[in-house]
């Protein structure tokens, strides 16, 4: 188009491409703007659920502290509950300086921020009386979305210096920094007791190569320290939740600190966006820690400090039945083992507050166990209860298996097989809303669209006899087919694929033991080194390939993908693999 020897009906057409090419970039600048809009609408609503969740727990133990029918758990509870009071403190003062930095971000892109009604960017002001609920905003009611320049001068500071920032965004990480030293260490001390005391000095893990780098140093922090056992994990979760790394590589440039990675020309909606995020990691980090907080007293007449799962079920099965289990997390005290007594069995053992019985199953038709079980209370009273467990002895009967998955899929073709035990020819029989055909050795199972449940019903017969005998009715969960993973050069999200590849494709991932399943994959979208591409089916544009062939080792590209099985409505996927 800049050639000197173009004809005017060659510049007119160039410059009409240049035109266009400028119509459809502010076209995906809009749809990106609001997708950023409709990202923080999400994150609110998950803000607002991650509070409720700290309050329910709050509320939870401020019950406890105030039965007088316990009145030791009760000031355990209420001592508890000056170290909920610490921890709403700090994360108050961390919800007012981000929602502070919001505000005035947007007041410095000079937006209405007086408006008050439907119209209003701040539904719901930040009020002291509930100091750790966050500022209620609808970013689709804000004007300038695409301004950058006022909430990067603002949070990167006025020289934007993406590897040295030294405007509200630093304020804001050494905040975070601090945050989480603060709450793990007082997560940590709040659990001693008068026998054994806790303690934790945390370092700044700002630094890590992957999750498993973090995991490392994270067990190494908390080795150093005297954390409870119990509570070992539920600590390591809050702290790992808080960490970032803080220097990155972008645009080439290494070194780049955090808060110049997150808000370097980022538009004032994404800006607000990344910052409800951390401030949605703050109150999670706080749900999480006055629910352990919590956990640590009962209430009412028992004692119980451990938790443990039970499981309950038959102890006899031929191959091939369908079996129901119990499960339950049963609490106990450590302290005070039950009592156990066993009749038709022998006690082996009593430990995790259950008691182990053996038994040799002997006879035909059904064996019954029984006994009693008994706890004492913390007044010292005993409180015994019987127990009964009924063991089912083999003998012919029905049942129905899916080897490939436990329930049915839509838009699938289901293997059933099904074995009548005792006799020769076994018979399926497919209730309503499904159709059974039959492939080989097995049945096809074709659930209709629109049901949440079908029957299979099985029978035997006999061909000596040649009678028919109906052996129970089976029923099933349906549900939609699970989603598809994407990949880019056969290489999925955090493995490494060749920059040279142009292919996409979608299918189920090793977790997904489906097969017969053609998915298709009918447009996507890259991003990459800052920038954006899209296009239709599977295989990306030249352009976007020649992009990714400029990649250094070790860079990331993010591929979204819409896809469809055929026979269901399209769905999107992403990954992210590292180039090579």
């Amino acid at each position: 188009m800049g050639g000197g020897n173009e004809t005017p009906r060659q510049k007119m057409v160039g410059m009409m491409y240049l035109v266009l090419t400028a119509l459809l970039a502010l076209n995906v600048s809009k749809s990106i703007l609001d997708a950023f809009v409709a990202i923080e609408e999400n994150i609110q609503i998950s803000m607002e659920t991650e509070y409720l969740r700290g309050e329910e727990k709050k509320a939870a133990l401020k019950e406890v502290a105030q039965d007088k029918s316990a009145p030791a758990v009760a000031v355990k509870a209420a001592a508890y509950l000056k170290d909920v009071d610490k921890i709403d403190k700090m994360t108050a003062e961390m919800v007012k300086m981000i929602d502070d930095i919001k505000i005035q971000a947007l007041k410095d892109c000079q937006e209405k921020m007086e408006l008050k009604g439907e119209e209003a960017i701040v539904a719901k002001a930040y009020d002291t009386k509930e100091p750790c609920r966050p500022t209620r905003m609808h970013l689709a009611h804000v004007e300038a979305n695409d301004k950058y320049d006022e909430p990067m001068h603002l949070i990167i500071g006025p020289e934007t210096n993406i590897k040295k920032p030294d405007g509200e965004g630093i304020k804001l990480w050494n905040a975070y920094i601090k945050f989480r030293a603060d709450l793990v260490e007082l997560l940590v001390k709040s659990a001693s007791t008068p026998e054994k005391k806790f303690s934790l000095k945390t370092t700044a893990i700002n630094t890590y190569k992957d999750s498993e780098d973090l995991n490392k140093q994270v067990d190494k922090m908390l080795a150093k320290g005297k954390v409870s056992p119990d509570e070992l994990g539920e600590v390591k979760k809050i702290y790992e939740a808080l960490t970032k790394n803080e220097l990155h590589e972008m645009h080439g440039e290494t070194g780049v600190h955090w808060v110049g990675k997150t808000f370097d020309h980022s538009p004032i909606v994404a800006a607000i966006a990344s910052l409800s995020s951390v401030e949605k990691e703050i109150l999670t980090a706080r749900a999480d820690a006055i629910s352990l907080i919590r956990s640590r007293v009962g209430g009412g007449e028992y004692s119980f400090n451990k938790i443990v799962a039970i499981a309950n079920g038959p102890l006899l099965a031929n191959s091939g039945d369908e079996v129901e289990i119990s499960v339950i997390m049963a609490a106990f005290d450590s302290d005070k083992q039950p009592e156990v007594t066993a009749k038709g069995g022998k006690l082996k053992e009593v430990k995790d507050g259950q008691g182990i019985v053996t038994a040799t199953v002997s006879g035909s038709g059904e064996m019954k166990l029984s006994g009693d079980i008994a706890i004492t209370n913390k007044s010292g009273a005993k409180k015994s209860m019987p127990w009964e467990h009924t063991i089912k002895i083999m003998k012919p009967e029905g049942t129905v298996s899916l080897p490939d998955m436990q329930v049915l899929y839509q838009g699938y073709a289901n293997k059933v097989t099904g074995v009548a035990s005792g006799y020769d020819q076994t018979i399926l029989n497919a209730g309503a809303g499904l159709s059974l055909t039959k492939s080989g050795a097995m049945w096809i199972a074709t659930p209709n669209g629109g049901v949440k449940s079908v029957d299979i019903s099985i029978s035997g017969k006999s061909s000596v006899t040649n009678k028919t005998v109906s052996l129970g009715k089976f029923t099933f969960k349906v549900k939609p087919l699970p989603p598809a993973a994407i990949y880019f050069a056969g290489k999925g999200t955090g493995e490494t694929a060749p920059k040279t590849a142009m292919g996409l494709s979608a299918k189920f991932p090793p977790s997904v033991d489906l097969t017969g399943v053609n998915f298709r994959v009918l447009d996507w979208k890259m991003e990459f080194a800052g920038k954006t591409m899209a296009g239709q089916g599977d295989v990306i544009s030249a352009a976007a390939s020649g992009l990714l062939k400029q990649a250094k080792p070790g860079q990331s590209a993010t591929f979204i993908c819409k896809y469809s099985d055929g026979k269901s409505s399209p769905k999107y996927g992403a990954c992210v693999v590292t180039l090579n």
